[in-house]
């Protein structure tokens, strides 16, 4: 008789969402600390040895994604800065003050503002930690399926080991009944023929 096999728990699928939104949780927040350390480094840079220049406003932004521009002059080159907050009202033509690192003409804000674009920096200081606790989540998300999955399946070795011992034993008994019967019948056997 072969003893009866155990098939393995099944074990539930956890979803590709669950690696792609830890994937995509790190990136985002990598990509955010980055933005804010530049805005802060050129702020820093800036408010370290600020050079003001005149600039002219050359584009406006638009709702289709189109940024502001605006071109000035620094170290005898022209210079085009973009996405810096104008105020409202402003027109494409206008004169901007700028302020620019001395070591850097790139590095460019408005006059009377702490970082060049302000939106970025908001942006990044209101991202990460929502980015990082997204991304802790998914992480306890995944290592507690991995856990289960190491659990099922030492419940799974455990129910297949036991299933054949007790298969083993089973297919044992019969034989350990019958030396038993056999010895008890010899005994009697030699009772009676000694009366």
């Amino acid at each position: 008789m072969q003893p009866a096999t155990v098939p393995p728990p099944r074990i539930p699928r956890l979803g590709r969402g669950w690696y792609l939104a830890a994937v995509l949780s790190a990136v985002l927040a990598v990509g955010m600390c980055l933005l804010g350390w530049r805005q802060a480094d050129q702020a820093d840079r800036i408010a370290a040895h600020p050079v003001r220049v005149e600039g002219v406003v050359t584009q406006l932004p638009t709702g289709g994604g189109t940024y502001s521009a605006v071109s000035y002059r620094a170290g005898g080159q022209q210079h085009t800065a973009a996405a810096l907050p104008l105020a409202d009202g402003t027109k494409v033509g206008d004169a901007v003050c700028l302020e620019h690192a001395a070591d850097d003409a790139g590095a460019v804000r408005i006059c009377g503002d702490t970082y060049p674009q302000p939106v970025g920096i908001g942006l990044a200081r209101f991202s990460v930690p929502v980015a990082v606790v997204l991304f802790l989540v998914c992480v306890l998300r995944i290592r507690r399926h991995r856990r289960a999955i190491a659990v099922r399946g030492m419940q799974g070795r455990l129910a297949t080991t036991v299933a054949l011992a007790t298969g083993a034993l089973a297919e044992g008994m019969p034989a350990i009944t019958h030396g038993k019967r056999s010895r008890r019948k010899r005994r009697a056997g030699g009772r009676r023929a000694q009366h």
